[in-house]
């Protein structure tokens, strides 16, 4: 998957620079860029209809960039939702650890939680979760 994935990309910047070139290559209505090219130079390779050959090669272009970057953005989320050896690895440490750090297992059944909410360990946390946030300290004022 990896050399397809190379060789699109491949593709996918040769026309993003075909599209470039072509789109600097088009004459706008001002005679801006495409000046640069010489007006004649275009006429003699596409013909009088230039303007038309150019636009719609850049549609084709621009179609074929988007589908590029389509099936690219696909083959990407494929490639990265696989399962790799170390994703394995993390999933049966999790799994092995989630039995003996239950917290449930840890509280005595006879203690009574705090009456606010505070210090209690939602599951899966390693923090306890505060109920109100704690206010600062007052500092007196200096007298004048």
């Amino acid at each position: 998957m990896q050399i397809l994935i190379n060789f699109l990309l491949a593709i996918y910047v040769l026309v993003a620079l075909l599209m470039l070139l072509v789109i600097l290559m088009q004459r706008p209505k001002s005679e801006g860029l495409g000046a640069a090219f010489g007006g004649g130079v275009t006429e003699n390779i596409f013909g009088a209809q230039t303007t038309n050959v150019l636009v719609k090669f850049t549609g084709w272009l621009a179609g074929i960039f988007f589908a590029l970057t389509f099936t690219l953005s696909i083959l990407y989320a494929h490639k990265a939702s696989r399962d790799t050896g170390l994703r394995q690895e993390l999933l049966k440490q999790q799994s092995a650890a989630l039995p003996s750090a239950s917290p449930a297992a840890a509280k005595p059944s006879g203690s009574a939680a705090p009456a606010s909410g505070a210090g209690v360990v939602p599951a899966g946390s390693a923090t306890p979760v505060a109920s109100a946030p704690a206010a600062p300290p007052a500092s007196p004022k200096p007298k004048q």
